[in-house]
C-alpha cells in the first residue's frame, strides 16, 4: 500500500466521536472505525443529493468492508473521514477510505463496496443516475 495522505482523497467528511467510543485502552475501538465510515459515505450522498435513505426504492448494501489499523485515535479529537471512488460499477460501487484527525496523518485506511439493490426485490439494480454523478466527482481509479 503507498504511504496514502490526506490529499489523496477528494472528499474529506468530518465526523464526530463520542465519549463511549474509546474502549478499556484509551482509544477508538476498533467497530468505530467501520461505523465512522458508513456514516461519512451515507452523509455524503444523503446532504449532497437530498436525499431521504428510508424513502428511497433504491438501498446501497455493504457487500464488503476492511479497515487497516495505523495510528491510534481517541474521543475527542476532531476526525476526518476521506473518501474516493476506487470503482464504479453498474450496481456496485468501491470505497477507499481514511480516517485521521483535522490536520494529521492518515491513522486507518479501510474499503467499503456498496452493492444497489431494489428496496422491495433486494434484486440488484443500477446505481440511481443521480448517485452515479456524484461518485464520479470522487473517483480515483487505482
Amino acid at each position: 500500500m503507498p504511504d496514502l495522505t490526506p490529499a489523496h482523497f477528494p472528499i474529506h467528511w468530518p465526523v464526530a466521536t463520542r465519549w463511549a467510543d474509546n474502549d478499556m485502552f484509551g482509544h477508538l475501538n476498533n467497530a468505530v472505525y467501520y461505523q465512522l465510515f458508513d456514516t461519512a459515505i451515507n452523509a455524503w450522498i444523503g446532504v449532497t443529493r437530498a436525499i431521504d435513505p428510508m424513502q428511497a426504492p433504491w438501498l446501497g448494501v455493504v457487500a464488503e468492508s476492511s479497515c487497516r489499523y495505523l495510528a491510534e485515535l481517541a474521543f475527542p479529537a476532531p476526525l476526518v473521514v476521506g473518501l474516493s471512488v476506487t470503482r464504479l460499477g453498474s450496481s456496485s460501487v468501491s470505497y477507499r477510505l481514511a480516517l485521521f484527525e483535522e490536520g494529521g496523518p492518515v491513522a486507518a485506511v479501510g474499503t467499503w463496496v456498496h452493492v444497489y439493490v431494489d428496496r422491495t426485490t433486494r434484486r440488484p439494480r443500477p446505481i440511481p443516475e443521480e448517485i452515479r454523478e456524484l461518485l464520479e466527482t470522487a473517483l480515483v481509479p487505482q
